[in-house]
């Protein structure tokens, strides 16, 4: 059954030679209607006639149109399509009591859709995009399920629910007052939880001035506070460092009870490891159609979906699957030295940060991890001669492109001129070609949403002259095959043209795949910072993972990183030997 998509925001009929896709397509030269001009001057299809030839797709020039087809074994309706040429999403997850259920697939897809179909916030229309549909019917259409009497309870007014939207971003855009304001407004007993979630030292500052981190914070507490019984978190590690993201996985842990149900949205695969029972992998194709797999045990999930593949289905979506190299965890690769630093100290404020001598190997990248407030960032600002420090002294021959934590750009241009005006681009963008920067390359910038813009500021960061590459926080807002994407373009670079690259990052699964040493950062957040190595990734993630309180091992099959149950035979174990990381 053929999907057919019309992205009206790329759709430009007077630049692309006067509506190219209507002149070509061959039911239009036969004389039927089926691409045809919309009320609001762009191009929308007649999906009867459609016969997805894809001459139309290939025509375009600004990537506005999709043919795909869906698994011939799909003959139902979708549960809720947008409109007309619009993505649309099939099946939806099973809510079950007294469980943590997981939701894993690439950005659009329909983790979203689905969270909000379910927390009451979008009707399903079942595919009926132009009329109303009515709750009987919704009843109707799930009679025999678990879903059914879910959606008995919904509108019948039973369900209570917390919902942790994506964006934290807009939080500030809707309140105005204080964050325990805020919190107050929810539950007077707000006190508890604020000091669980590191709340309490930013009460009285106005939601307008805190940070992305704490705006995150503040949205799960939010949630945690409401007196609710169905859960609904959407990404709820973004902005959150390590020991952060473990605390509020430990937090959604405690709702699962037989009178809660609790849904979780989540690219860091280490947390949604840690925090789920069952996943529920979303796969299709990315703003044109999802589809909701059957449930699997969290491991067999995530395994399912680094194979792309799903046996309960039979269903391959992914040609090749996503392996984790177990090299990276064994001694790096001897490799001249290609640029040393001192010791360095540098005050800002109350916070003082020291770093202990280190070097940069040709070819090589060295991760960072560490906990907010502890130096990172500074660190980073003092390789790029942004600070000053106040003691020892940084190369100032080398040269470093930058990528920061925060991306806001400042010039209104499109992509293509910012790539195309970097003299690599040309040389190098086939590593980028899964990255899907094509079909953003006439888009300005300012346009962008969080993950393309990211994409596009990496492709930026590695194709500029440099001796070393530095990236801030380079996964945020990325989902799981575009996080694997960057660390191969990123390594493969930086062994291609034997510079080096450095790599600040709270997943810890991505810093596992992409780096061959490690910088580890440890002390008090916004108080004091020490910044030790690089080195091996053995030793490195040993002295972290102790840091944190928690063990890893390798998966048997995917030999992914998973956190250890605490308290667990393999955690006792391994804990008894000092062997915090994966072996």
């Amino acid at each position: 059954m053929p999907v057919i998509i019309v992205n009206k925001s790329k759709c430009n009929p007077t630049s692309c030679g006067n509506y190219l896709c209507m002149r070509f397509c061959p039911r239009n030269r036969a004389g039927d209607e089926c691409i045809i001009k919309d009320s609001d001057g762009k191009v929308a299809i007649n999906e009867s006639v459609c016969i997805s030839c894809g001459i139309c797709v290939k025509k375009c020039p600004f990537k506005a149109l999709t043919v795909v087809n869906t698994p011939e074994e799909l003959k139902q309706e979708p549960v809720h399509r947008y409109g007309k040429n619009a993505f649309r999403l099939y099946r939806l997850p099973i809510p079950k009591n007294n469980m943590i259920i997981g939701l894993l697939g690439a950005n659009g897809i329909g983790k979203s859709t689905a969270l909000q179909i379910l927390s009451g916030e979008l009707k399903p229309n079942l595919g009926a995009y132009d009329k109303e549909v009515s709750e009987e019917a919704v009843l109707d259409r799930f009679q025999g399920s678990e879903t059914h009497q879910f959606f008995n309870n919904m509108f019948s007014g039973k369900h209570r629910v917390a919902y942790k939207p994506q964006y934290v971003e807009a939080i500030p855009r809707s309140y105005k007052g204080k964050v325990k304001d805020l919190l107050k407004n929810i539950n007077k007993d707000y006190h508890g939880i604020a000091e669980e979630m590191d709340l309490t030292n930013i009460l009285d500052t106005p939601i307008s001035k805190v940070s992305g981190g704490e705006l995150q914070r503040i949205a799960i507490t939010a949630s945690l506070l409401k007196k609710a019984n169905t859960f609904f978190f959407d990404e709820p590690s973004s902005y959150l460092d390590i020991k952060q993201r473990l605390r509020i996985a430990k937090k959604i842990n405690t709702l699962r009870s037989e009178s809660n149900k609790v849904f979780v949205v989540e690219h860091d695969l280490i947390m949604l490891d840690y925090m789920t029972d069952f996943i529920h992998v979303f796969y299709g194709h990315k703003s044109a159609y999802g589809i909701t797999s059957h449930p699997y045990s969290s491991r067999e999930g995530i395994n399912n979906y680094l194979r792309g593949y799903l046996p309960n289905e039979n269903m391959r979506f992914r040609t090749k699957p996503i392996v984790y190299d177990i090299k990276s965890a064994e001694k790096a690769v001897k490799r001249e030295v290609h640029n040393e630093w001192g010791e360095l100290s540098k005050g800002l404020g109350k916070f003082k940060l020291e770093v202990s001598p280190g070097e940069l190997r040709e070819g090589e990248v060295i991760g960072v991890v560490g906990a907010n407030g502890t130096g990172k960032t500074t660190f980073a600002r003092l390789l790029t001669g942004e600070l000053k420090p106040d003691k020892g002294e940084v190369d100032k021959e080398v040269r470093i492109s930058y990528k920061p934590q925060y991306i806001k750009p400042k010039e209104n241009i499109t992509v293509r001129e910012l790539l195309t005006n970097n003299p690599l681009y040309n040389s190098y963008k086939h590593y980028f070609r899964h990255l899907d920067l094509e079909p953003l390359m006439e888009q300005e910038l300012n346009s962008l949403s969080g993950g393309e813009l990211q994409r596009v500021m990496v492709a930026n960061c590695l194709t500029r002259e440099a001796d070393l590459y530095l990236l801030d926080e380079p996964s945020a807002h990325l989902d799981v095959e575009q996080r694997i994407h960057v660390a191969k373009a990123l390594k493969e670079i930086t062994r291609a043209r034997k510079k080096s690259a450095i790599v600040i990052d709270h997943d810890l699964m991505f810093i596992d795949y992409v780096s061959e040493r490690l910088l580890v950062f440890t002390g008090e957040p916004a108080v004091k910072g020490e910044a030790n190595g690089p080195f091996n990734m053995r030793k490195g993630m040993n002295l972290f993972l102790e840091d944190l309180g928690i063990t890893f091992r390798r998966d048997e099959n995917s030999h992914r990183p998973r956190p250890n149950k605490e308290g667990s035979v393999k955690d006792r174990e391994q804990r008894s030997k000092g062997e915090y990381y994966y072996q």
